[in-house]
């Protein structure tokens, strides 16, 4: 990465829904939002590789912190559909009455939710690692998975130290050598006060009100999308997330799905330059 990549974008801030939202952005043209995912130490700072990028092929790309991660207020509802929900209700704080949606993670759910809900706000859809949208196979579960779970439950009751941030990181990247001090610093900064307070009520509401499963599994939704749709994962991501990528194309083989070696779970991280590479075409369909 050259280090121009790297420069943030200067801090925005919004009143949406009450909370005042932090965002940033760069370049003009079409609205692309970048959403991240909902791991603790989640926020904007995901996507710092791939703002300039983007937005050098003339696109306007727009990233924000959820409520209650980053520098967001923290709402008093913690629940996946008030985050969804948030999306559209930010779009509009700023004036943006239709954009293309980039979701990471837990993020990509929502995103094509949003785009068969309402498909003329939404030009193009991008996913980047979310297992949540790839069928299931038999042995899906594997070792590091678990280790990963029995960190994130033990960090549900304690503050993580930045050891843990740093373990964490590690087990969602391939390229160790992106955990730069800076990095590192920013995220656990993310992972603490009242991000923390805020994953610790997520996650003792998802546990008193779990969320309903859909009739039918979002992954066999994804044909009925309309607009442009691409989807991204890491060939080393968690489980088995390739293996079930090629199921998934095999199911649909219409979809555009791309498997990316040598990339984990951060996507827009380990695989910052084929992500964009990938995203381009589409984007300026």
């Amino acid at each position: 990465m050259t280090s121009d990549t790297l420069t943030r974008a200067k801090d925005k801030f919004v009143t949406v829904d009450g909370l005042r939202t932090r965002y940033i952005e760069e370049g003009e043209g079409p609205p692309v939002l970048l959403l991240h995912g909902a791991s603790l130490g989640s926020s904007v700072d995901v996507f710092i590789r791939n703002l300039g990028p983007l937005a050098r092929a003339g696109l306007r790309v727009i990233a924000f912190d959820q409520p209650g991660f980053g520098l967001t207020d923290v709402p008093a509802d913690h629940s996946p559909a008030y985050r969804r929900d948030f999306i559209p209700k930010f779009m509009d704080a700023l004036g943006v009455s239709r954009a293309a949606l980039v979701g990471h993670s837990q993020a990509g759910n929502p995103a094509v939710q949003l785009a068969l809900k309402e498909p003329a706000r939404y030009s193009h859809l991008i996913v980047l690692g979310t297992g949540s949208l790839l069928p299931p196979i038999d042995g899906a579960g594997d070792v590091e998975t678990a280790a990963q779970q029995r960190l994130e439950r033990r960090m549900a009751h304690q503050e993580p130290s930045i050891e843990d941030t740093r373990k964490l990181l590690e087990a969602n990247l391939f390229h160790h050598d992106l955990i730069t001090d800076d990095e590192l610093a920013l995220r656990h900064a993310r992972s603490i006060g009242q991000n923390f307070d805020a994953f610790v009520e997520r996650n003792r509401q998802a546990e008193s009100a779990p969320a309903k499963e859909p009739k039918t599994p979002m992954w066999q939704r994804l044909s009925e999308v309309q607009v442009p749709l691409l989807l991204i994962f890491g060939r080393e991501d968690r489980a088995r997330a390739a293996d079930r990528a090629h199921l998934l194309k095999q199911k649909m083989p219409a979809l555009d799905i791309h498997i990316v070696p040598n990339c984990k779970h951060l996507v827009p991280w380990d695989a910052a330059d084929e992500f964009v590479r990938l995203s381009i075409p589409v984007l300026m369909k």
